[in-house]
């Protein structure tokens, strides 16, 4: 973990490089070199980003390749999230890696635990990954879902919170 004064230096300039990524138009070229200032990486070519997107931290996010992340997601990445190739992240979709202590006394501290959203994952509309959770490989997050727990690779869960409600045996099938 970095120290406090260059993690709050971090936080400042990137707050304002998503105010500016979202609040003008730009092409997808503009939007990925501005979420890679974000991230501290390169933003590969085949990502896509739908405007707006947020994040509080910014350099605690990995994406991977032919991501394609839909307006208005939220990236709470001060703990970690990853985001591996080919994963959709749905409209309004928070990814929150980051909590605070029940202790009254210990209650503005925060607790960090990394998320990982795994390869041909689909997060839906306005879903919620809470810290610490790993959806698996081709695995789908229903819209609305709160998933507090891993979800295991082909398999679909659904609710508040999220259960698992199908077996993906077939890849190809809808859903």
């Amino acid at each position: 973990m970095l120290p406090d004064k260059l993690q709050n230096q971090i936080i400042d300039q990137n707050q304002r490089l998503i105010q500016h990524l979202n609040s003008g138009q730009h092409t997808q070229a503009e939007v990925r070199q501005l979420v890679g200032e974000i991230t501290g990486q390169t933003i590969d070519d085949s990502v896509e980003i739908r405007l707006p997107f947020y994040s509080d931290y910014g350099r605690n996010l990995k994406i991977g390749r032919e991501v394609f992340i839909n307006s208005n997601a939220m990236m709470v990445d001060l703990g970690g999230i990853t985001i591996a190739d080919h994963a959709l992240i749905g409209p309004g979709a928070y990814l929150i890696s980051v909590n605070h202590y029940l202790d009254v006394d210990k209650r503005r501290g925060v607790t960090l635990k990394p998320v990982h959203i795994g390869k041909n994952a689909w997060i839906g509309a306005r879903a919620v990954v809470l810290p610490g959770v790993s959806v698996g490989e081709n695995a789908v997050v229903a819209a609305g879902a709160v998933v507090s727990k891993n979800v295991a690779a082909n398999t679909v869960v659904a609710g508040v919170p999220a259960k698992v409600i199908k077996i993906l045996e077939n890849h190809k099938e809808e859903i």
